[in-house]
């Protein structure tokens, strides 16, 4: 029902994910991953402080790894409006390295397009060129560039297409899910072996049927049953 966080302000993305944790905390979750990059660089900071339960945000993991693997110091980055209006990600890369140079471009109709299924058209390229064009004109030296939204990911053919294989793509989600993994084997909340099979449910504010189609293109698989849930 809130779709796109990234348009948002940053006191209604706060609102609106401070309710998904008590949601979540209600059905008595072990961890929470805050996968949107709007409301991580926005509103992580602030829940932090009003929950024990571990809370992991997508920005630090990618951050870390681009890091690491830029040789130019030149970093580039794609988001939403709001995160990139945030500075979260630069913010955080200088923590780690002052020298780095980094290049922002907000792209707020990817959101969009992913979300309508528009990931092959011509007019995603035509738009999609316009932006990354825009921010290579800004500093020729980048060399690594940040996804910085949970939907940009299903947009990589295309980013390929356009910048060649010299830059390199930073999607964080496989760095979430090894920090993920390293936060439950350290405070001893992995799944044992013996354990029951695991369970997926999903849960929405609005459109169950919609959310359906279109988590299948993240998910590669079809989803059984998504319950709407009356939740502001």
């Amino acid at each position: 029902a809130h779709l796109p966080y990234g348009t948002k302000s940053a006191e209604a993305i706060t609102r609106f994910t401070l309710n998904n944790v008590l949601f979540l905390l209600k059905q008595k979750v072990k961890l929470i991953i805050v996968a949107c990059n709007s409301a991580s660089s926005l509103a992580l900071s602030s829940i932090l402080r009003y929950f024990s339960v571990p809370i992991i945000g997508v920005i630090e993991p990618g951050v870390k790894q681009a890091v690491r693997i830029t040789e130019t110091k030149c970093i580039g980055i794609i988001g939403t409006p709001a995160t990139i209006r945030s500075g979260e990600y630069e913010k955080q890369i200088k923590k780690i390295d002052p020298s780095i140079k980094v290049i922002s471009q907000a792209c707020p109709l990817f959101v969009p397009l992913v979300e309508a299924g528009w990931i092959n058209q011509s007019e995603t390229f035509t738009i999609a060129k316009k932006y990354l064009d825009s921010l290579l004109v800004k500093n020729k030296k980048t060399d690594t560039l940040i996804l910085g939204c949970t939907h940009y990911p299903l947009l990589k053919p295309v980013f390929k297409k356009i910048l060649g294989e010299k830059i390199r793509l930073i999607d964080s989600a496989e760095q979430v899910v090894r920090q993920v993994a390293g936060v439950l084997h350290d405070q001893g909340l992995a799944r044992k072996s013996s354990d029951r099979g695991a369970r997926c449910r999903f849960y929405v504010s609005d459109d169950p049927d919609g959310f359906a189609y279109q988590a299948r293109s993240f998910l590669g698989q079809r989803l059984s049953k998504v319950q709407r849930i009356n939740h502001v």
